[in-house]
């Protein structure tokens, strides 16, 4: 099949690590580019969240994985083999199991959390426009959709899952306690943003500042959360208001400098800033964290708190698990079936249309030595049948000396028409 899954998450990479191999949406379309017309791939997905980046390819060639990797490197101008430490590879029925695990949530910092689905059709979509997905993509990721389906119907993994979003208001509510007396500035306006919000107006939040490059998304967020909406560039103006600030952007380069905060706190007379950055590339430089009386988190160390919701869903994990085992078998082995009835297929195609020509030139021929034309078609229309059934026909009679009743079975399925097996069966 040759598909591979190349990448680094949360569980292998920390997250300055992650950073530099993030895709923005428009880098996913031009890189996948770059890989088909270097011929090393035939089809492509990028998947980029804060917690992953993954490739999921389909290979011109097997042996092309080193050029895949090297490719990647390149790419993000690293140092070759600087990535190596931190890669995962898998192929073909593993590949498989990886994606559908991912799509589930089941490879998510947050165990059962339903946005990384969201973020998977993104990329489905994306590498659409860069018209990367053809036959095999497009028949996985299909049957990923329908498995992801059946897992959040059949278990209870998606019920009451603690986001990251939760986890940095949870994180919050430990710092400061009550914040009713708390205002928080939101960077960005995205879903993870959206959801943070929301957890924030449920837990009584005294004032909310939305800051968002496009500030018609800002001011439609903060009406419905009863905050106030301001541009990006306004940042620095109200920076010293906010008790807690959290990013998640998905601005290629930081939003919120180190002097910016260092003003800022001189306006609090020293008061304290919580500050959670859960946007891969970062949204607050780390540097930020150096400075007195700011306490800066990272996504990476929201992990205790999201591991205490692990254990009440590791039951509905392990039923997922069996779906995505059997789903996964299942499409491997279609696929495997399709890739090898395919040059039968051919095979025949051929061998009728030989038949076809020379049926074709013999009645040309017989046109032309004067014999009658409605005498031709009806030889044509016989010599054709009696060709086209005689291998059949042969097969089948010698299937039936044999006792051969699958091979039997097989061809009713194949060579007789609905209708007509019905009455052969009466």
């Amino acid at each position: 099949m040759k598909l591979c899954t190349l990448g680094v998450n949360h569980e292998t990479a920390p997250v300055d690590i992650r950073e530099t191999v993030s895709f923005s949406n428009d880098a996913a379309i031009q890189a996948i580019q770059e890989l088909k017309s270097q011929d090393l791939v035939s089809e492509c997905i990028i998947l980029s969240t804060c917690n992953r980046t993954e490739l999921y390819c389909i290979l011109k060639e097997s042996r092309l994985e080193d050029a895949v990797h090297s490719w990647l490197h390149d790419f993000f101008q690293l140092e070759n083999q600087s990535l190596t430490p931190y890669l995962y590879v898998h192929h073909d029925l593993e590949a498989v199991k990886h994606i559908m695990r991912v799509a589930s949530g089941l490879n998510s910092l947050v165990l059962g959390e339903p946005q990384i689905f969201g973020q998977i059709k993104d990329a489905y979509n994306y590498a659409h426009k860069a018209n990367s997905i053809h036959q095999v993509l497009e028949n996985l990721f299909q049957h990923i959709f329908k498995t992801v389906k059946q897992v959040r119907t059949d278990t209870a993994i998606g019920n009451s899952p603690i986001s990251v979003a939760f986890s940095a208001v949870s994180l919050s509510k430990q710092f400061f306690g009550d914040l009713s007396e708390q205002t928080a500035l939101l960077l960005g306006a995205g879903e993870t943003i959206e959801l943070v919000a929301r957890h924030l107006k449920e837990s009584n939040i005294g004032n909310l500042i939305i800051a968002n490059r496009t500030f018609d998304r800002a001011h439609k967020l903060a009406t419905s959360v009863d905050g106030y909406a301001i541009r990006l560039e306004e940042i620095d103006a109200h920076l010293h208001e906010a008790d807690i600030v959290i990013g998640s952007t998905g601005s290629p380069d930081s939003i919120l400098k180190h002097e910016s905060v260092k003003t800022a706190l001189k306006k609090r007379k020293n008061r304290p800033m919580f500050m959670v950055d859960i946007a891969v590339p970062r949204d607050i430089e780390a540097s930020i964290g150096d400075l007195n009386n700011v306490y800066l988190y990272t996504v990476d160390d929201l992990q205790e708190i999201i591991e205490s919701s692990k254990q009440s869903r590791q039951s509905a994990a392990l039923e997922a698990e069996e779906i995505i085992e059997l789903q996964a078998q299942n499409f491997v082995t279609q696929l495997q079936a399709s890739q090898q009835i395919k040059p039968v297929i051919q095979a025949y195609r051929q061998q009728s249309m030989h038949i076809k020509e020379a049926s074709l030139d013999h009645a040309l021929h017989q046109l032309e030595q004067g014999v009658a034309p409605e005498e031709i078609i009806k030889r044509l229309a016989n010599q054709l049948t009696n060709r086209l059934i005689h291998t059949p026909t042969k097969q089948l009679n010698q299937a039936g000396m044999q006792g051969n009743k699958d091979l039997i079975q097989a061809a009713e399925t194949l060579l007789i028409c609905e209708e007509d097996s019905k009455a052969l069966n009466k």
